[in-house]
């Protein structure tokens, strides 16, 4: 039934009618002329000089921005390629509400993310400390009752593990698997670090921890007999959810910090969600908001080239626009925020000699589609939440973008979010751009109308966005192998600042790689500024 191949050959033809809507971002077809390899002559009059250049402006970018602003530093110029800043967090807006475009929310940091802690002190997330001294996240700002919720077989069911109809071996399955993780929230290594936690750069690299890499989440339920159907459900789609993946091909190391580093090792309850409307565009706004004279969006870096002029280093930055227009910028150093697949097309060097550690990156593809609702649908079983997932969906269903703020009758907008999961991830990218805006507002609608009847007709809206590489991907043998410390490693004043380069698509791990590439340059021009990490 939701066969994208079955679409494209012509069935969507049979359907009712489909609503309006747009293709929206990203700019894939500017960002394709990297390839082309060709880098424009800057005119004499059109080069510019500033210390820093930043390349990309989703969080990573927009964080190592601010780190440097706070620092006193703001001789720096931050460039991206789309018209909007976040990534894959942006958002979008229309008459009913604001909704998400991608990353819709943060776990609650504990005391030890300072960094973090201090950048959601500053948005007033918080209401207090706790006994242990972690932040409270106030009421408004967390996930609203009920946070999720499953329908399976004609019912909605609250929470995401399908209690209904679940065996005594179901149970005792699930309660080992708790244990299991409930071992690896309170294992501590000789330093005192966390097997798992965020960033990941505080948590163990120890042998113990980091042996879990070299099998997949499945091959690590199967050596312990864990085979409960629905019990698998769940961790197929916690992968799905968070790296794209299926457990198959999911890191065990990263199948397992998805539910150990999200607890608080004080209380061994997972942390609350934080979230807006917009989902993370609410973080990217505020990042954005101090930075504005030095952001410049729909300008794509086509050319970074270190330079050494009488014994003086400078990089010189080509950058053009859609409409052709070119601009060069001279700087003692860049931070390279973009993924690390489009280093090779702009960074001089890697043209040439492209890096051994890059054929190691690969990213996963998305299909998220919007749909403005002219009022909710009735559900059986559980109501409305936040999160509403499909157990028999290869889609992880639908974020109610207007749950958040008590919208419970009227117009509403439903994100919903497709991620593609062959094991060519050129496929999922092959397949995701063969299917236009109608063929992907037929698929969401298609999945949808299984759990409501008649959905149609309260559809009025259907906007979609497709991300050919929306988030790097968590296999097995990635996340501590030597490629992704490589790619971290900093190349004639170019430091390297994306979420990528932790193997972990999560929005923590974009804001901690900018600050820290961030705090390299400071260091290399000589800027004293005490490390917030």
């Amino acid at each position: 039934m939701l066969g994208a191949p079955l679409l494209a050959s012509g069935c969507r033809n049979a359907a009712p009618p489909l609503p309006p809507g747009e293709l929206v971002g990203a700019a894939d077809q500017f960002g394709h002329r990297l390839r082309a390899g060709v880098v424009p002559r800057v005119p004499n009059d059109r080069w510019r000089r500033c210390r820093v250049v930043i390349i990309g402006a989703g969080v990573a970018g927009l964080s190592a921005a601010r780190r440097l602003s706070k620092a006193g530093m703001n001789d720096f110029v931050l460039l991206e390629l789309e018209q909007a800043p976040g990534g894959t967090s942006r958002s979008g807006r229309n008459a009913v509400t604001s909704f998400p475009w991608g990353a819709h929310y943060v776990p609650a940091p504990t005391r030890e993310n300072t960094a973090l802690v201090e950048l959601f002190d500053e948005m007033g997330l918080f209401e207090g400390l706790d006994e242990m001294g972690n932040p409270v996240v106030a009421e408004q700002f967390r996930v609203r009752y009920p946070e999720e919720r499953v329908f399976y077989r004609g019912a909605w069911y609250e929470g995401l593990y399908l209690e209904a109809g679940a065996s005594h071996e179901d149970r005792r399955q699930l309660a080992a698997f708790q244990r299991e993780i409930e071992q690896w929230t309170n294992w501590r290594d000789g330093k005192g670090r966390r097997a798992f936690a965020t960033p990941m750069a505080s948590a163990s690299d120890d042998a113990e921890v980091t042996q879990l890499d070299r099998m997949s989440m499945a091959d690590w339920l199967d050596e312990r007999g864990l085979n409960s159907p629905r019990l698998r459900w769940l961790i197929e789609y916690s992968c799905r959810d968070d790296y794209g993946l299926r457990a198959h091909q999911t890191s065990a190391w990263a199948g397992l910090f998805y539910f150990a580093a999200r607890r608080s090792e004080t209380s061994g309850e997972s942390q609350p969600y934080i979230t807006w409307p917009e989902g993370n565009g609410r973080i990217v706004r505020h990042l954005a908001s101090s930075i504005q004279s030095q952001l410049q969006p729909g300008w794509m870096a086509i050319d970074v080239a270190p330079q050494s002029i009488d014994n003086a280093r400078q990089i010189d930055i080509t950058a053009i626009s859609p409409t052709g227009d070119v601009q060069g910028l001279r700087a003692d150093c860049v931070i390279f925020a973009a993924p690390q697949f489009l280093a090779p097309h702009v960074i001089r060097s890697f043209r040439s000699r492209p890096p051994a550690h890059g054929a190691d990156f690969q990213y996963g593809a998305w299909a998220v589609v919007n749909l403005t609702l002219l009022r909710n649908p009735e559900s059986r079983g559980a109501s409305l939440a936040w999160d509403n997932v499909l157990y028999e969906s290869p889609s992880l269903g639908y974020v109610s973008a207007t749950h958040q703020r008590g919208l419970d009758h009227g117009p509403a907008v439903w994100t919903y979010y497709y991620p593609l999961t062959e094991d060519d991830p050129r496929e999922s990218r092959q397949r995701l751009l063969s299917l236009d805006r109608e063929d992907w507002a037929e698929v969401a609608l298609a999945d949808v109308e299984r759990a409501h009847p008649r959905f149609r007709e309260f559809v009025q809206r259907a906007d979609v966005m497709r991300w050919g590489h929306a988030m790097v991907l968590s296999r097995p043998g990635f996340m501590w192998g030597q490629s992704r410390k490589n790619a971290s490693n900093s190349e004639n004043g170019v430091f390297f600042a994306h979420s990528d380069l932790s193997g972990l698509p999560l929005f923590e791990e974009a804001f901690d790689r900018g600050i820290r590439a961030a705090e390299g340059v400071l260091a290399q021009l000589g800027i004293r500024s005490p490390s917030i990490l």
